[in-house]
């Protein structure tokens, strides 16, 4: 049975993976700040196992890795991450850029490297960051985003950097935009629903190789310029 870690699997696209990848038949290792109060997780059928962590908080995050100290993680899938405060140009609220950053960029920086061993001893041995197409400095088309796309262009840098770290490992890191979703972050009209985009996303993983390892690829399986 393999085993996927995920994190913000109390809502969203994290719950999704959750459900999607139990109903499957794999351990999932569900992590989200407060689990007491994932009333939707703790529904999901399978051999969930729930995980605090708080991914802006290093201590928590070395906590999480020594409860998991010698478990097998095939698949790290580190989904968690904040919108952030106003983003516009002349009205951008700039208190919230640290959390911003904390939250998508080191939090699943310091995933990977706690969890390494975890993931060397997994018979995938791939991490993937959902990133955003906000983070696509080539494709980006609009303004706007003034916290949330440069941490996901900065959350792009260090999956490509893990990469080439990791290769000789044999671990590979992807990062994957998973599209305009419906989730209280993507709101209504989006184009995809969760089921639709974790789907898409779980077909595209499944085919990944260490060849595809420092790749930004969208949820339909097309590859993003940086």
């Amino acid at each position: 049975m393999p085993t996927v870690l995920v994190t913000g699997s109390n809502r969203g696209l994290g719950l999704e993976f959750a459900r999607q990848y139990a109903a499957d038949g794999w351990r999932v290792i569900a992590c989200c700040r407060k689990p007491d109060g994932a009333d939707d997780l703790k529904a999901v059928t399978g051999e969930v196992q729930i995980e605090a962590v708080e991914l802006i908080d290093p201590a928590s995050i070395r906590d999480l890795a020594e409860r998991l100290k010698g478990e097998t993680i095939d698949l790290l899938i580190n989904n968690a991450g904040v919108l952030g405060p106003a983003q516009s140009f002349g009205d951008t609220d700039y208190s919230g850029f640290d959390t911003v950053m904390r939250s998508n960029v080191l939090g699943p920086m310091a995933m990977v490297e706690a969890l390494l061993p975890n993931l060397e001893a997994g018979g995938i041995k791939t991490a993937v960051a959902i990133s955003s197409g906000w983070g696509s400095i080539g494709t980006v088309g609009s303004g706007g985003r003034y916290l949330y796309g440069p941490s996901k262009a900065a959350l792009n840098m260090v999956v490509k950097a893990q990469s080439l770290d990791l290769r000789d490992k044999g671990v590979a890191a992807v990062a994957i935009s998973p599209g305009w979703v419906e989730t209280d972050m993507g709101g209504e009209g989006a184009d995809f629903t969760p089921e639709q985009s974790v789907g898409n996303m779980r077909a595209l993983i499944a085919g990944l190789s260490l060849e595809d390892s420092g790749k930004f690829y969208s949820h339909k399986g097309h590859e993003i310029p940086w």
